[in-house]
């Protein structure tokens, strides 16, 4: 594992199955759990990224993106999911395919008492939205768990998340 980059190996192996489900724009809040993979969209020529102001912003970025032929992924935190609900409902009404990636506060390891209440909501947000929910919890998970959230998306016409545990990330020390 590179010293001066933990998320280096996996966030390649993480860019190169989203590129090969076609995966074209990546929008996002900035988040150390997704900042590699931003940079690695943002250095090919073949992809997108919007910098967003907020979470709802990257589901209907996402939703245009697909009445347009295009394929993209809303990168965020855990805190994140607690504000899209209202969003995914416009997805789940309108029958969207939604791709998230969700890297994970409150869980495995966490230091932080004030990540915890979101990082436990997050499961039960995303199930009673109606959306797959594909944990990373080991690096053996992501290749397994990314390739199933993209085809519930992709081919499913699902909504999916893929969650990207601290066990998988390491816990923040702060």
């Amino acid at each position: 594992m590179n010293e001066k980059n933990p998320h280096a190996v996996w966030t390649s192996e993480l860019f190169d199955i989203f590129s090969q489900a076609g995966v074209t724009l990546y929008s996002y809040i900035p988040d150390a759990g997704n900042k590699r993979l931003i940079e690695l969209a943002e250095a090919a020529n073949e992809t997108k990224t919007v910098l967003l102001t907020s979470e709802e912003e990257g589901v209907a970025v996402c939703a245009g993106a697909e009445l347009v032929g295009e394929r993209g992924v809303l990168c965020m935190q855990s805190s994140g999911v607690g504000n899209i609900p209202n969003f995914l409902s416009f997805v789940k009404g309108g029958r969207f395919p939604l791709l998230m990636m969700v890297s994970m506060r409150g869980d495995y390891g966490e230091q932080n008492p004030w990540q915890y209440p979101m990082g436990e909501a997050v499961q039960p947000i995303l199930d009673a939205m109606g959306v797959l929910t594909f944990w990373v919890l080991e690096p053996s998970d992501l290749q397994r768990a990314a390739t199933a959230a993209c085809n519930a998306v992709h081919k499913g016409g699902r909504a999916a998340a893929l969650i990207l545990g601290q066990k998988f990330l390491g816990a923040k020390a702060f």
